[in-house]
């Protein structure tokens, strides 16, 4: 299992690790980013920091049938997490705003689900795919993802595994540090564009 360091320096070998001024989803500011679409980008590394992760879930979850991952963070880590538990992969994606199944993807009654994302800070799209375990009648085992960023505003309050628990200084629009207000701002993500 990758240490703590372990996982930080290959976060910051692949520049997943970023350093700016970046507005997130909640609104507030940081000086700080986890864009894991650069880890999973390198294959070697994504499957390095995910059997780290698979280990942790083998300890923490009973026999798993589905990953159910929303969509987009969430599909690449979901399916190599998958592929190395030997379980099937799908993924929810939102119609009219709603996160919903497609594709002909299906929840059998009764069947046991994690949901994985990339990173989770609010928990909010991890609890609309839990939405659709509950609405399926399947067993929601927990939750896991490469990177945990919440804290006590967290919605999910079921257990996180992870493989890495990072907190970011955040701020409001009125507190926001001279040194970073310098710094042009840019949405990050998979919800938001470059601004």
């Amino acid at each position: 299992m990758l240490s703590y360091k372990e996982s930080l320096e290959i976060l910051k070998k692949t520049k997943a690790l970023l350093q700016g001024h970046f507005i997130l989803s909640s609104g507030l500011h940081s000086d700080e980013y986890v864009q894991c679409a650069k880890l999973l980008s390198y294959p070697k590394y994504a499957s390095q920091i995910c059997s780290s992760l698979c280990e942790k879930i083998k300890e923490n979850f009973g026999r798993i049938d589905i990953i159910l991952s929303p969509a987009i963070g969430g599909i690449v880590v979901g399916y190599e997490l998958a592929r190395q538990l030997g379980v099937q992969s799908i993924f929810s994606e939102r119609e009219k705003g709603v996160s919903i199944l497609r594709r002909g993807f299906i929840l059998p009654k009764n069947s046991n689900i994690i949901i994985v994302e990339d990173v989770i800070t609010t928990g909010k799209s991890a609890l609309e795919c839990s939405k659709i375990i509950h609405e399926n009648q399947s067993n929601l085992l927990g939750y896991a993802c490469i990177i945990d960023r919440s804290d006590n505003n967290v919605l999910i309050k079921d257990k996180i595994v992870s493989q890495v628990k990072l907190k970011f200084k955040t701020f409001t629009n009125a507190d926001i540090p001279d040194e970073i207000k310098k710094i042009a701002p840019i949405k990050p993500g998979s919800r938001n564009p470059v601004i």
